[in-house]
């Protein structure tokens, strides 16, 4: 096994079409401020994920940012520490204090039922995580909203193209962030977005993400340079048209690993059978105390097999030294998440991956 196995691969469109869009980058002399290409793809993901406003921005980190910015969060945010990092340093960015609160063991999202407890005068909004693509408890999340008036921020980094049975998991909330970073089911390499319900937010975004310019020599706010550039809209144009056949081969790959991994006394693979579509972006196992080998002890022989698992997420945000004297931060506050810190293990899922080599992988987990 000579070629590195990551986690996952960027799935690139044929160079042969992507040329004649850069020609026309190089011709028009317009690389970015919301170019042509820029306002197709805005038109065009939002008739494939069947929402109705979206915002590109250069990356997914900051989007978040600016979506805080957007709602003007300040105060306290309720969020999950089984998430990437970016996440959290959103609200630091922002001047915001992250109040941790503990996950689900099922789903591995925030669990609305510790959400109460953590609410203080100072909470202004919950940012939760659709992690691994898996919807949260969006109903109970959105009835403590109303109760509490917070502000509702998914992170929703891993769900393109999610849908449960109303549609998009993008329409909930007050926003919801995507991330098109190459490590994502869809990629401009770099990349993200924010989903907003109406056309007044969707303004004050576009604001926001150019510095505040609302025209030539008026600026409405303090923003950031957060524009997507007319590459990278192109890529995803691009992109755009093989995202199906992308996610049919992700859900073969999945069928294939728990397939071979069903029934395995102590190996647990996260339930999806009830998500009307899903994109199948991540494969975690959950290794339990009771299996042969610890999490750590499998994601090392993977890697002598040149075989790049990844321990998502480990270790938890709450123990990086920014967080972790917050008082939300204590593993007392946090036995699901630590837990699930240390067994987690997602494998290896891209269209390109061979089903020989997924045979290899489980073959290498499951033996003695």
């Amino acid at each position: 096994m000579n070629e590195p196995i990551y986690v996952t691969k960027p799935t690139l469109p044929p160079l042969a079409e992507v040329l004649p869009y850069l020609e026309q980058i190089w011709n028009s002399r317009q690389l970015t401020n919301q170019g042509i290409f820029h306002q197709q793809l805005e038109a065009a993901l939002c008739e494939y994920l069947g929402i109705q406003h979206i915002s590109l921005f250069a990356n997914g980190t900051l989007a978040l940012v600016t979506a805080l910015q957007t709602l003007r969060i300040t105060g306290e945010v309720i969020t999950t520490p089984f998430s990437f990092v970016a996440t959290a340093h959103s609200l630091l960015w922002n001047g915001i204090t992250p109040v941790f609160v503990d996950i689900d063991t099922n789903t591995l999202n925030l669990d609305p039922n510790k959400i109460e407890a953590a609410i203080t005068p100072r909470t202004s909004a919950i940012l939760p995580v659709h992690v691994y693509g898996q919807p949260c408890d969006i109903k109970l999340i959105q009835e403590i909203a109303n109760i509490y008036n917070l502000k509702i921020i998914y992170d929703a980094a891993h769900a393109f193209g999610v849908e449960d049975n109303e549609g998009s998991l993008l329409q909930y909330g007050d926003l919801s962030i995507l991330s098109f970073h190459a490590t994502k089911v869809f990629t401009t390499f770099e990349g993200g977005a924010i989903i907003s319900p109406d056309k007044k937010t969707k303004t004050r975004i576009d604001y926001l993400k150019n510095f505040g310019f609302a025209d030539e020599i008026t600026v409405m706010a303090p923003g950031i340079n957060g524009k997507m550039n007319e590459f990278q809209a192109a890529v995803g144009l691009v992109q755009l048209k093989y995202i199906d056949a992308a996610l049919t081969k992700r859900q073969n790959i999945d069928a294939q690993y728990r397939s071979m991994l069903n029934g395995v006394d102590g190996i647990r693979c996260l339930n999806t059978n009830y998500i009307k579509r899903y994109n199948y972006s991540y494969f975690p196992i959950i290794i339990e105390p009771k299996y042969h080998s610890s999490r750590d002890d499998i994601y090392a022989k993977l890697k002598s097999q040149n075989i790049h698992a990844r321990r998502y997420f480990y270790p938890l945000i709450s123990n990086f030294p920014m967080y972790r004297n917050l008082p939300s931060a204590s593993y007392e506050n946090l036995p699901n998440a630590t837990k699930a810190a240390i067994s987690v293990l997602c494998l290896p899922i891209y269209p390109d991956l061979d089903p020989f080599m997924v045979e290899k992988i489980c073959q290498s987990i499951l033996e003695k």
